[in-house]
């Protein structure tokens, strides 16, 4: 599966496109990775664990994304767009990731 965020692939031409799809991903921020990320506020420099948990959700929601192209029986998704955010609240984080495209049938172009 072919997944990018131009609207197009390079040596190739879209069929059939099979409508906008969209994955959406959740994760808490346990207490351990939150005073982490406090003393990183006042000691600068990154933070491992939040990165981790950013990559993790990126591709967990990635992965989602895929299923539901295929499901729909596309073979690529295009114009792929990342949205991060965070919700906070009663001492609690969670770390969102909502991903969208269009998933589409491609076929290659002739040379």
């Amino acid at each position: 599966m072919i997944v990018t965020t131009t609207p197009e692939v390079d040596g190739h031409k879209v069929v059939k496109n099979l409508g906008v799809i969209g994955a959406e991903c959740a994760f808490g921020m346990n207490i351990l990775k939150d005073l982490f990320a406090s003393v990183r506020d006042v000691t600068g420099g990154r933070s491992g664990a939040i990165q981790s948990t950013l990559r993790d959700a990126r591709e967990a929601s990635l992965a989602d994304l895929k299923k539901e192209a295929n499901q729909k029986g596309a073979n690529a998704v295009i114009g792929v767009n990342l949205d991060y955010s965070e919700f906070s609240g009663g001492g609690k984080s969670m770390l969102f990731v909502a991903v969208t495209g269009t998933a589409v049938l491609i076929e290659p172009t002739e040379s």
